[in-house]
């Protein structure tokens, strides 16, 4: 691999990520060598056509991460590992005709879910969350509210309690951040997972996890309890980010300013678009290869990582040169991922529904939210793996909680 690895960390992925994606595609092709934390090399693919090449050939880009050829230098406490996990039972992990049926049950799992239902959760918890603040006339909508909507709509729909709401959101917070507090993070989430499936092995309810447990594929309670953590990372943080980012684009760019103002149509655009310019999830581990190929232009020997910058193949100007054109209704985005290993369509279904209601009840309930700081002054995570906001500090004129109505 390259002497001049990228570190895929540090504060460009919080400033300016689409620039350094742009050097490393100038400086390297579409297929760049980069470094983990602690100097672990990886490749970080960026190119539209590799990464689709990618995510569609299986067997030469496995997700079996066993076949990584450098467990023997990764120390037990790499903050990593809840992100690029060893032996974990979980579909992440699972390949073949296995992970086909582990996807099966989950998507009908959710795909079981109400749909009236899930939104009328989702606005409720959402006018619950405005009546909080709504009295104040000004607000941080990241901390305050996109932080703690999802997890909230997501954990009634899997059958935990409202009360467990704010524990998971700092567990998997700290997951997905990667720094000093992942592996307590994911050690909280693993027990949380116990517990509720435990309670519905005993007594269970109309809810996905009780669903899945009564699945006839003979899953155990562990293959169970991994992939409800997977669903439930995969759920939350990303779909809390895509509402931040959403009001962010409202709220800064002069195309959607109609939003604003009581039109809708544009919500649905403005989303879209963040999927394009914006996306949540930026960069995904991982894939490894099978053998010994080439791709981009690089030589990958067997057993090397491959991450899949999403972010970076979306704006691949081989497929979409620079410009100020919305992206209307293309959908032709790497924000779900592709292939066998995408996202379940119901499970982005259930993303949208959350985010949609989500940003259509602030505009509803604060028709006249400006921004209350400069734009240039807004700051992101300090995460290579997702972009969102660390706030979102707005103004409104104060008005009353509607009191559970």
């Amino acid at each position: 691999m390259s002497t001049d690895a990228v570190p895929l960390s540090g504060p460009r992925f919080q400033t300016d990520p689409a620039r350094l994606y742009r050097e490393m595609r100038t400086q390297h092709g579409a297929v760049t060598p980069v470094e983990l934390d602690g100097g672990v090399p990886a490749w970080l693919v960026l190119g539209y056509r590799e990464l689709h090449q990618v995510t569609g050939d299986p067997v030469l880009f496995s997700r079996d991460s066993e076949l990584w050829n450098q467990w023997d230098t990764i120390p037990g406490d790499w903050p990593l590992l809840p992100m690029i996990g060893r032996k974990q039972p979980s579909i992440l992990y699972t390949v073949g005709e296995r992970h086909r049926e582990r996807a099966a049950m989950i998507s009908n799992a959710l795909e079981a879910s109400d749909p009236t239902r899930l939104r009328r959760h989702a606005e409720r918890f959402a006018d619950e969350l405005i009546d909080a603040l709504c009295a104040e006339g000004t607000a941080d909508l990241v901390g305050q509210y996109a932080m703690l909507l999802p997890v909230r709509v997501l954990a009634r729909l899997y059958g935990f309690s409202d009360e467990d709401g704010p524990g998971l959101v700092t567990a998997l917070n700290d997951m997905i951040d990667g720094r000093e507090r992942a592996l307590a993070g994911q050690s909280h989430l693993a027990s949380s997972m116990g517990e509720l499936l435990a309670a519905r092995r005993a007594a269970p309810a109309d809810d996905v996890v009780s669903r899945m447990l009564a699945d006839p594929g003979g899953f155990t309670d562990e293959e169970i309890a991994q992939d409800l953590m997977v669903m439930m990372a995969a759920g939350h943080q990303p779909t809390a980010d895509w509402i931040g980012n959403s009001l962010r684009l409202m709220l800064t760019d002069g195309r959607f300013a109609a939003s604003l103002f009581g039109g809708r149509n544009s919500v649905a655009e403005a989303m879209n678009e963040v999927l394009w310019e914006d996306t949540p999830t930026q960069n995904v581990a991982g894939r490894w290869a099978s053998r010994d190929t080439h791709l981009g232009g690089q030589h990958i020997r067997a057993g090397d990582l491959l991450l899949l910058g999403l972010q970076a193949a979306n704006s691949d100007p081989q497929v979409r040169p620079v410009g100020n054109e919305l992206t209307g209704g293309n959908s032709a985005h790497f924000s779900f991922g592709h292939g066998e290993h995408r996202c379940p369509f119901p499970a982005q279904e259930v993303a949208e529904v959350i985010a949609r209601t989500g940003i259509e009840v602030v505009l509803d309930r604060l028709p006249d939210i400006d921004l209350d700081v400069p734009a240039e002054s807004l700051t992101r995570r300090p995460s290579p793996w997702l972009r969102g906001l660390t706030e979102l500090p707005v103004r409104f004129t104060p008005t009353p909680a509607l009191g559970g109505n």
